[in-house]
């Protein structure tokens, strides 16, 4: 209860933070721009309010169209629904969609990239994603039933987008395990679940990634992991990943 409660307050703050850090990541996303460049042909990031069609104390997610045309339809949303049970937090309870080349992406504090199979990005979306985390965007990708593909095809896009930041597995002190509740251990269908790595930028947490996967196809319709090693806690490290984005 006590740890609760503290979250509960801090979160309350955190989502006043949240709301500033966005209106910064809208601002330094123009400042590489010179004077000249800011005229109609180039795409305006947009304002907070006009995104989603939410209200500004409403959290949202998106979840990244990329490579083109591929996305996600198996990562549950529900872990939305969650947080505002298990902190002050609300949220949208829906993902939008959202372009990984598009401006839209500077709207959303916490963006989903999860699919299946081999993929490359356009070097568009790899500029764009570089610029959305480095101005305090937060990546959460995992692998849809545990593909090897997509594992593959993920990490070569991280080591080209990030050749000097590489993915690092991530102790279970790490902060994301302890938001809104504990996590002692990671759990799944078959075995020993693999450590949910992450790419740290300026001493904060970028990028979180699973291989094993964090879709929680359990609270999905028409989708399952497949018989890949989906991580079954994966609800409650998705809600504390979201406490991590607003309070980090």
């Amino acid at each position: 209860m006590r740890t609760r409660n503290r979250l509960t307050t801090r979160v309350g703050l955190a989502i006043a933070f949240a709301l500033v850090a966005l209106a910064r990541v809208h601002h330094a996303a123009g400042e590489d721009k010179k004077p000249e460049e800011n005229t109609s042909k180039v795409q305006q990031i947009p304002d907070h309010r006009q995104v989603g069609g939410e209200p500004d104390s409403v959290v949202q997610v998106a979840n990244l169209v990329y490579a083109g045309v591929k996305s996600s339809q198996c990562f549950a949303d529900h872990f939305l629904i969650e947080a505002e049970k298990k902190t002050s937090i609300s949220t949208s309870r829906r993902f939008s969609a959202v372009k990984l080349s598009s401006s839209e992406i500077y709207g959303y504090p916490l963006v989903i990239m999860t699919g299946e199979g081999d993929f490359t990005l356009p070097e568009e979306e790899r500029q764009n994603l570089r610029r959305y985390i480095e101005r305090g965007g937060f990546l959460l990708a995992s692998s849809g039933c545990s593909s090897q593909e997509w594992d593959r095809a993920f990490r070569r896009e991280m080591a080209t987008i990030f050749p000097e930041h590489p993915l690092r597995p991530l102790d279970m002190s790490h902060a994301i395990y302890h938001t809104a509740t504990d996590i002692s251990e990671l759990k799944a269908k078959h075995g020993e679940p693999r450590p949910i790595e992450g790419i740290e930028i300026a001493g904060r947490l970028g990028v979180a990634y699973s291989q094993d996967g964090l879709n929680d196809t359990a609270h999905t319709q028409g989708c399952c992991c497949c018989g890949g090693n989906e991580i079954t806690n994966a609800m409650e490290v998705n809600v504390n990943i979201l406490a991590y984005t607003l309070m980090f």
